[in-house]
């Protein structure tokens, strides 16, 4: 029987170590120990190893003592100066970064209003170097402090080696920002779709923080799914994620083919930009009509997800939730006609609309996240030269 890599297990336990104490900290070797089912044993040794690297901090309660050693107890929290990294949130008309600390504290946003879907990828490239350049400076930080960038854009993005296969912001298809970004900061650049940096951005911070399994349905200009089961994202092939806009929903019974379900929610958002005439957002403008049919078919597609994850939360997220009841009353209705009698109330659905800089920050989750797992050896994670 063959065994697993020795480096691969002590990176997997220290990441969910590091977990623990980003999410429960300050806390104590024993209950790092009872919530992450790791041996006593194991988690001294980790935390050993990561307050050598002055990845985490340790503090002695004066006056509360561990009953086994008669010592003063010890609680362990995250140094937030162990690292830093950078977010990054594309849109169509705006560049959103933020900069934060180990903790994933922002410790600064920075917000540049620019249409970049009708740019070259140089240029895109170039506004986000000047972007993150600009943040970095503003939070009193220098390139060299930098552990890694992280951009979040609209689209499907393939993990596993940072290029976009298709998204609104590029005419191309395969584009590799990332490697473009890189060469140009001098630090380790990723690139994954905004929906599963705000998923990250619930299960750290928001509606999913306390959950281990939740989706995440993203209503903009296009629609995104994020799904978060046992912890982990759920990724398809080379890590390319889901995406629900290409969901087909039928929209009446007379219907013969088929209709993509963004295009449906597209149409939907008839509200026109002063320069272009080209659709927001915004459906507070579209009819009482218009708007039901985009909620019964978002509520088919919700249904669909509920049927095939039974999730305990359903979070909604996006602009285009601006219509407010009018577009959630249906959507309801329609989850609850279209759910499995046998998984009725099963899911919780519930409403937060993120604003860019916690998009942005999600894509800093996103990099701190990988660092957690980092073999660090003694001598902490390594800087950009």
């Amino acid at each position: 029987m063959k065994t697993a890599d020795p480096e691969l297990m002590r990176a997997i336990n220290r990441f969910h170590v590091m977990d623990a104490i980003r999410r429960f900290g300050p806390i104590s070797r024993v209950e790092i120990a009872q919530r992450t089912d790791l041996s006593p044993p194991t988690v001294s040794a980790i935390t050993a190893a990561l307050i050598d690297d002055r990845m985490i901090l340790p503090h002695a309660i004066g006056g509360v003592r561990d009953t086994t050693r008669g010592r003063p107890r010890v609680m362990l929290e995250l140094n937030p100066d162990a690292a830093y990294v950078v977010g990054v949130k594309l849109a169509r008309d705006q560049i959103t970064v933020a900069a934060t600390n180990f903790r994933a504290d922002v410790m600064k946003t920075l917000s540049m209003p620019i249409r970049i879907d009708r740019q070259p990828l140089n240029v895109i490239a170039d506004l986000v170097e000047d972007g993150v350049r600009r943040c970095i400076a503003d939070a009193g930080l220098a390139i060299g402090t930098i552990n890694g960038v992280c951009i979040g854009l609209p689209g499907i993005v393939e993990r596993g080696s940072s290029k976009i296969r298709q998204s609104e912001i590029f005419r191309e298809r395969n584009v590799d920002l990332g490697a473009e970004v890189s060469a140009r900061l001098g630090i380790a650049v990723t690139v994954d779709s905004d929906v599963n940096l705000v998923t990250l951005s619930e299960h750290w911070f928001g509606h999913g923080r306390d959950l281990n399994d939740f989706v995440v349905v993203s209503i903009e200009h296009n629609l995104g799914l994020g799904i978060m089961h046992n912890g982990e994202l759920f990724r398809g092939a080379n890590g390319v994620n889901p995406d629900l806009g290409d969901f087909l929903v039928r929209q009446s019974s007379g219907q013969n083919t088929p209709t993509r379900l963004e295009s449906i929610i597209l149409n939907a958002m008839n509200a026109r930009d002063e320069d272009g005439g080209e659709p927001s957002v915004d459906m507070i403008d579209a009819d009482d009509e218009t708007i039901e049919a985009v909620g019964d078919a978002l509520g088919f597609a919700i249904a669909s997800i509920i049927t095939l994850f039974a999730p305990p939360k359903v979070i909604l997220a996006g602009a285009a939730l601006s219509a407010g009841e009018r577009l959630l009353q249906p959507l309801r209705t329609a989850v609850k006609r279209y759910t499995p009698v046998g998984l009725v109330g099963v899911s919780e659905m519930v409403v937060h609309e993120w604003g860019d800089d916690n998009w942005a920050r999600g894509a800093a989750a996103m990099t701190l996240r990988e660092l957690y797992g980092a073999p660090w050896s003694t001598t902490g994670p390594a800087r950009a030269q």
